[in-house]
């Protein structure tokens, strides 16, 4: 099992690029189902999950050719409708493909997925909607057991504006019979992605980056050819780096309008941030104590609530941030506490007094963002510290050791043989 040997403290400073969004690729990887047309997608970045969904797909029967880091997919000669558990179970996002599977095949298979153990993430968001369209859906043995004669275009209003649901119900909306009208849907920019995706395979929706989608169901789509935007929770984690440890650091690849809310977060407690059309440039910043709520998009982001926590333990004074999404998600508070952070946690709230001393200690990854969280804390800290579990950080970050060596981090990453 690997682990990182990170020597603190170093400011991380340079150019980096962020790579294309893990949250957007997954479910356009799905949607490579609807067509039996050939699709390619530009710049896959090379990722645990990302891998995870290509082995769900070529078990389903989908031919996937790779060169560098352009994948084309054929899905002409689907084999099998099912996502077994030994790989949805590593991963949530596989619930994804369920959507398409109905509305392309009539029919599909999905183990419950598994992925961060962050809180409670249920899909039943999802399965109450597809029923809504003309699915029947059955649970048995760990798996969702679902088929349909046909699905119907129906308005469907979220009673949370669920991502994975938004983006199941859009796929399975785009062959479906009429129109299907999906109302408090998903803001992030990964949903509006998806549907861009969709439209450039013929797709008829309307309403991209509104809680309103109308989605007229056609009879086919056709092939594309599609790059999938910059991955915005990445380049909030480098921002955090750079601000952390004191860095200059320029972060381009991604679009920072994805980011205008922490942006300005940053921004009014002292941070000297330049935004461009496709980068920021972070320079060394004097901050002011934050305060902080996670909310859906376009509010803070819960995948960088972790990142901030450890920000705010350089920054002197009394932070506050609060998680409102998942009830599970300060599993990094113990590990960053054990290198002498000053954190309590009141409820959902965690109170952070900045700019305690803080000593390498062995930590321990718990969950894709807050492996980040402790990678960044390990470069404000005086010694080297030993991080393990770090398969979580690669399940997201691609090629996150290097382009942190890059950017003059002393990391080196080891195989303790477990």
């Amino acid at each position: 099992m690997d682990k990182f040997i990170i020597q603190g403290p170093v400011k991380i400073n340079g150019t980096v690029e962020v790579s294309k969004a893990k949250n957007a690729c997954l479910p356009i990887l799905a949607g490579v189902l609807l067509s039996a047309k050939p699709i390619t997608l530009r710049k896959v970045p090379k990722l645990r999950d990302i891998n995870t969904m290509k082995k769900i797909l070529e078990v389903m029967g989908v031919k996937i050719t790779i060169e560098g880091d352009d994948w084309t997919f054929d899905a002409s000669n689907i084999t099998s409708t099912e996502a077994p558990y030994e790989l949805v179970k590593t991963m949530r996002a596989s619930i994804c493909v369920l959507g398409p599977l109905l509305a392309r095949f009539n029919k599909g298979k999905v183990s419950l997925p598994g992925g961060c153990a962050i809180g409670t993430r249920p899909i039943d968001i999802h399965l109450a909607n597809l029923e809504k369209m003309g699915a029947n859906i059955k649970i048995e043995a760990g798996y969702v057991n679902a088929d349909t004669s046909k699905l119907k275009g129906v308005h469907l209003p979220l009673n949370f504006p669920s991502v994975g649901a938004t983006e199941n119900l859009m796929m399975a909306a785009v062959l479906a019979e009429g129109e299907t009208v999906i109302e408090n849907a998903a803001l992030e920019p990964e949903v509006s992605d998806l549907a861009n995706f969709l439209i450039s395979m013929g797709a008829k929706i309307t309403g991209v980056d509104t809680q309103t989608l109308h989605i007229t169901g056609v009879k086919e789509l056709h092939g594309t050819d599609y790059t999938i935007i910059g991955d915005r929770i990445e380049a909030g984690t480098f921002i955090c780096g750079a601000l952390m440890t004191g860095g200059d650091l320029l972060v381009k690849g991604f679009n920072p309008k994805h980011l205008d809310f922490v942006i300005d977060k940053l921004k009014a407690a002292g941070a000297q941030i330049e935004v461009g059309k496709d980068f920021v440039h972070v320079k060394p910043s004097k901050m002011k104590p934050l305060k902080l709520e996670t909310h859906p998009y376009p509010g803070f982001p819960t995948d960088l609530q972790a990142q901030f926590v450890a920000l705010m333990m350089t920054i002197e004074g009394y932070s506050l941030i609060t998680e409102n999404i998942f009830e599970n998600r300060y599993m990094h508070v113990p590990e960053l506490i054990r290198l002498g952070a000053q954190i309590e946690l009141k409820g959902s709230t965690a109170i952070i007094t900045g700019q305690a001393p803080l000593k390498a200690a062995p930590i321990m990854c718990t969950d894709l963002r807050a492996s980040a969280a402790l990678v960044l804390a390990a470069c404000c800290t005086e010694g080297k510290t030993e991080i393990q579990r770090v398969y979580h950080i690669d399940r997201g970050y691609e090629r996150i050791d290097q382009k942190l060596v890059d950017l003059g981090v002393p990391l080196e990453r080891r195989n303790d043989g477990n």
